[in-house]
């Protein structure tokens, strides 16, 4: 038995290696509040989820090249809420190396790993998410969560030595993942034609956060009654995510459905966060997704998260508010952590700060 809010005996992985069933405390089912999502669905259909042209979006490109891009990303964000970044400018072959950095550490023995173990009360480092309730739903899958920047509040107790090149890669990952991000802040802002600036501000300056989220997401003999992630929106401004080209898994709720994202490998999946629904005044969408077991095949998922300095307000865009869209949500304040509790007792953030 595991103790609250402490690493398990065995984790999902170790359990995956040793063949075991799944405990109850990692079995969804209808009787917990995670399903108020809808049922697990293990092979919906997939998503047309547009593909984005970052290069496109440029203000160098050409100009009726931008204008159609940045109408497709619109409408992306108002329906699903996510896209597929390509022409970002990262090689196939960097991005194998980023996953093949996270894989070395996942494949690590467990007495290694421990050396980044999360501490109690801590959501950083290497285990399980924190525990709220007895009655918790956990994940499948063991996680490596990083505070990246600000760079002088890493926390470098939680930081792998091994592998060696770990901090090395992912430091360099995180200088391309926040150019990248100020791109795709502009293009968004120009899309609801506001100035350029005027998103970007909130979450790529100096003291604004980024946040790594390495996933390992084992084998499950269960996969129709076992999540890999609960469903949740993420609480950022975007997230950019790059899945295993290996095996599909993540899932989007749209309209009431569930559907499967497919991987493709040059891409970055770009799905937006509740503090960009809350910015653009519910225009745009963050939408509730979820990550599926698989029997045979694990997968590695690296998650960067782009959140404001805690003590920036968030709030409605004051030209997004008009007679005909009133403003629909409170400015807000150190929304990461209230989204956190909140999807740890599968409570819905945004909900709890509408006006």
């Amino acid at each position: 038995m595991a103790t609250k809010d402490s690493l398990p005996v065995k984790t999902a992985q170790q359990m995956a290696i040793d063949g075991d069933q799944p405990p109850s405390k990692y079995i969804f089912n209808n009787n917990t509040i995670y399903a108020n999502f809808g049922p697990l669905e293990t092979s919906p259909p997939f998503a047309p989820v547009p593909i984005i042209d970052v290069t496109r979006l440029s203000s160098t490109s050409d100009q009726n090249d931008r204008k159609t891009e940045l109408a497709k990303l619109r409408s992306a964000l108002t329906t699903w809420g996510c896209f597929q970044a390509v022409n970002h400018g990262l090689a196939d072959s960097y991005l194998d190396n980023i996953r093949q950095v996270i894989n070395q550490f996942f494949q690590l023995p467990l007495e290694k790993k421990r050396k980044c173990l999360r501490e109690t009360g801590s959501v950083e480092g290497y285990g399980n998410d924190m525990t709220y309730d007895e009655n918790q739903v956990q994940d499948w899958c063991d996680r490596l969560f990083l505070r990246i920047l600000p760079e002088d509040e890493r926390q470098l107790r939680f930081w792998p030595e091994n592998p060696s090149k770990f901090r090395e890669t992912i430091d360099d990952y995180t200088n391309k993942i926040k150019s990248l991000s100020v791109i795709l802040f502009e293009a968004m802002a120009k899309s609801l034609d506001l100035e350029e600036n005027c998103f970007a501000k909130y979450f790529t300056e100096e003291r604004d956060v980024l946040q790594g989220r390495f996933i390992l997401y084992p084998p499950c003999p269960t996969p129709d009654k076992v999540l890999g992630l609960k469903a949740h929106s993420d609480r950022s401004g975007i997230t950019l995510l790059l899945q295993d080209p290996g095996v599909e898994g993540l899932q989007v709720l749209n309209d009431g459905k569930w559907y499967n994202i497919p991987v493709i490998r040059d891409a970055l999946f770009v799905n937006l966060g509740d503090q960009m629904q809350i910015m653009s005044n519910g225009i745009f969408k963050s939408p509730v997704h979820r990550v599926v077991t698989n029997t045979k095949k694990g997968r590695i998922s690296v998650a960067m998260f782009t959140e404001p300095e805690p003590n920036k307000e968030i709030g409605p865009v004051d030209a997004l508010v008009d007679e005909k869209r009133p403003r629909v949500y409170k400015t807000v304040k150190n929304y990461a952590v209230f989204n956190h509790e909140c999807f740890q007792k599968g409570v819905v953030a945004l909900d709890a700060v509408k006006i």
